[in-house]
């Protein structure tokens, strides 16, 4: 029988779980999310609201007294609600210091289900690998806030030139030569030290590790998707079932673990526009530890890259052609780029763009969970043009 997925029993779910295993907090976080998922939707929240829940968090954390003001709604974060703040307090290395903060929180459910405590591990182990925000405390079950959230420190910079335009989060911007010159080289250069970090001492338990010499890292990616398939699609897409199919039959073994961004883009970094360099990279609540060809696939994918000025060069997440980006990105980690897994993992992110669109975004909107609801319900236009991709993709691996 056909379960209801407003409603979806408690059985039901287990059958799931026991489906399609994968990573153990991804299991926790989306188990969560269906166990929640008949209770009320998303309401517009009062900003005293998440003031009064940010001051119980710090109570709960600081020894000292401390001051919060300036606190004010952030936009951007398309899938999470963001307020900024500053905070007035003793730092632990620094004294008494007035820092800019941001509060990174969840609605009732999102366009993409993750976790809070994961992408606060990612970041602080981040730290001093490539620039990345300071992150200082989580409220992983949202204990003190209405949902999950981490706290991090307000980084300078922009994602885009001021004068440039560009669509939904950062696609299709188009940045001047020069520009790109200056940014391309630490593009290579911050990804390549993403993937050569050594993340086994960095706290990072919230993470399955993959067996290298196996095809786990590809199996628990492609479970954790299907699930998300099964949990929110309202409408049976054929394409969907053969896509799976294809995925598992073609199962990539994993060389070498290594953490992966797995949004890693133009409009996911911030930049000083006075000396053009990278300030901060945002976005890591879909990271991973798995294989670098997920990061090189989604990163040179036509829907992040733009056209030169001679309308004909398509260059890599707008900065810069693939061939050139590959051969950098050889150069700087030492690693070769395998053809037929990047392949395999451009169909994946088809896939799970696909899953997200056609399912969770219209899940999402169609309970009143989010605070994005006209995002989402835009997102589910694009939806026959993720099938198209991979299709496509599945077609030229014949």
């Amino acid at each position: 029988m056909y379960p209801d997925k407003r409603q979806p029993p408690a059985d039901w779910i287990a059958a799931l779980r026991q489906r399609f295993p994968t990573e153990r907090e991804i299991d926790r976080i989306l188990t969560r999310k269906m166990q929640r998922r008949a209770g009320p939707g998303f309401k517009p929240l009062a900003l005293d609201t998440l003031v009064d829940g940010v001051r119980a968090l710090l109570d709960a954390e600081l020894s000292t007294p401390y001051e919060l003001r300036d606190a004010r709604w952030l936009s951007g974060g398309a899938s999470k609600l963001q307020m900024a703040f500053t905070l007035e307090w003793q730092h632990p290395q620094d004294g008494l210091s007035c820092t800019p903060m941001v509060l990174r929180m969840e609605p009732s459910e999102s366009i993409v289900e993750t976790s809070r405590k994961r992408e606060f591990q990612l970041i602080r182990a981040m730290e001093g690998v490539v620039p990345v925000p300071p992150v200082y405390w989580c409220d992983s079950e949202g204990e003190y806030l209405p949902y999950p959230a981490l706290i991090y420190g307000f980084a300078p910079g922009v994602t885009k030139p001021s004068a440039a335009a560009s669509g939904v989060s950062g696609l299709g911007t188009q940045l001047p030569a020069a520009l790109r010159a200056q940014l391309a080289p630490q593009f290579v250069e911050h990804l390549a030290k993403i993937h050569t970090a050594d993340f086994r001492d960095k706290g990072l338990d919230a993470f399955d590790i993959p067996a290298a010499g196996t095809t786990q890292c590809a199996e628990w990616g492609v479970n954790w998707w299907a699930r998300v398939w099964e949990e929110d699609s309202d409408e049976d897409v054929p394409l969907m079932r053969l896509a799976e199919a294809w995925l598992r039959a073609n199962l990539p073994v994993l060389d070498r673990a290594v953490i992966v961004h797995s949004d890693y883009r133009l409009g996911n970094f911030l930049f000083t526009e006075h000396d053009c360099r990278i300030s901060a990279w945002l976005d890591w609540e879909l990271g991973r530890i798995g294989d670098r060809h997920q990061d090189l696939a989604w990163t040179t994918s036509r829907a992040f890259g733009a056209l030169a000025e001679d309308g004909k060069t398509f260059l890599t997440s707008g900065l810069m052609p693939e061939a050139a980006f590959l051969a950098a990105y050889e150069q700087a980690t030492g690693y070769a780029v395998d053809a037929r897994t990047m392949h395999w993992y451009k169909v994946y992110n088809a896939y799970m763009m696909a899953t997200l669109s056609l399912a969770t975004g219209y899940r999402a909107a169609a309970g009143g969970k989010t605070h994005q609801d006209v995002l989402v319900t835009w997102l589910i236009g694009i939806g026959p043009m993720l099938l198209e991709e991979m299709r496509s993709l599945i077609e030229e691996s014949r």
